[in-house]
């Protein structure tokens, strides 16, 4: 029987979750809207934070109390320093992060349109060799409590998926675009999330999407739709549910974060809904920022947020206002 995401062996208190992925850095800004081409925009707020799915992911899961180890590539270059210094100013074990002399790493500047609660992201791939089974600490995978990858280093990632399914490690994946070796990783997974431009890429349709990937062998399936929340197929039972209301100044890191806050759920042994409201829940609180780090709710938030969850309501729930936008992941 295909094993499950509650059933898995005890792990001490100090293993980490493994992340296998990308790690970049962002300098973002806020424009009135998005301009037509050649003209001059201005742009405000500069912020500069560390960025990609799996850093951002691992900095929210350290947040929340659990230890986290990252393996990647960066360039020897100034962003390379910045973004090592970023994973470490946030307690994550960088022991993974493999540097590449005279290359460069990745680079993102992001213009967020407040107004319209979205973001345009313009990005430089790292330009090294990507990161190899050879380069992976399989012993420190092995006695990790999660895999937490978004399948951009290919090889890299199916082999560590199959490791950890051999291990018994529960192997999560962050699907934010339909490259090689993601159907592979599918395969191999516990749980398969993925965002609406790799749905509509892999099938057009959200729901044949989570069938299609269900058919691959994953019992907890997803797909995120930005202001329409997400939908999901979880042996064989369907969940969909809308996006938390949030004031969105911009939805970089949204989908990041809903990552982590299942793969938070999974190692606590959460079952599936409260996995995906708990992933909700965060994406708005970050949306509410610029950058996909600053909102990241503190452990404590995130435990009176499931405590309420917990508590079943006293009378019908009434909606306090009915806001224009909302902060799920795309």
């Amino acid at each position: 029987m295909r094993r499950t995401p509650s059933c898995r062996r005890t792990v001490p208190s100090e293993a980490p979750v493994f992340g296998l992925g990308q790690c970049a850095l962002d300098y973002l800004g806020i424009i009135p809207a998005y301009p037509p081409a050649d003209v001059k925009c201005e742009f405000t707020n500069l912020e500069i934070q560390g960025g990609g799915p799996v850093a951002t992911a691992l900095v929210a899961l350290r947040r929340w109390g659990l230890p986290a180890y990252f393996a990647g590539v960066a360039g020897d270059d100034a962003f390379g320093a910045a973004i090592a210094a970023s994973l470490r100013d946030a307690g994550i074990d960088t022991g993974g992060l493999r540097t590449r002399e005279g290359h460069r790493s990745q680079f993102a500047f992001i213009a967020a349109e407040p107004g319209a609660a979205r973001r345009t992201i313009f990005w430089q791939r790292p330009t090294g060799p990507p990161l190899s089974p050879e380069e992976l600490d399989l012993e420190r995978l092995r006695t990790s409590r999660a895999l937490h990858t978004d399948g951009f280093f290919p090889e890299a990632s199916v082999f560590a998926c199959a490791t950890a399914r051999e291990a018994g490690i529960p192997v999560v994946c962050d699907a934010g675009s339909l490259r090689d070796g993601m159907l592979e990783i599918a395969r191999l997974s516990d749980c398969f999330i993925a965002s609406e431009a790799f749905s509509q890429a892999l099938t057009g349709d959200p729901m044949e999407t989570c069938r299609r990937l269900a058919g691959l062998g994953c019992p907890f399936v997803g797909v995120t739709l930005g202001a329409k929340g997400y939908v999901a197929l979880v042996d064989g039972r369907w969940i969909r549910k809308p996006a938390y209301p949030a004031r969105t100044v911009d939805t970089t890191g949204c989908g990041d974060v809903f990552h982590a806050a299942v793969t938070y759920g999974i190692v606590r042994r959460l079952d599936p809904e409260t996995c995906l409201e708990l992933g909700a829940w965060v994406a708005a609180r970050v949306s509410t920022r610029l950058g996909g780090r600053g909102g990241i709710p503190r452990e404590q938030e995130l435990e009176r947020r499931l405590v309420r969850s917990a508590t079943p309501p006293e009378g019908p729930r009434r909606s306090r206002r009915s806001p224009g936008r909302r902060g799920t992941p795309r």
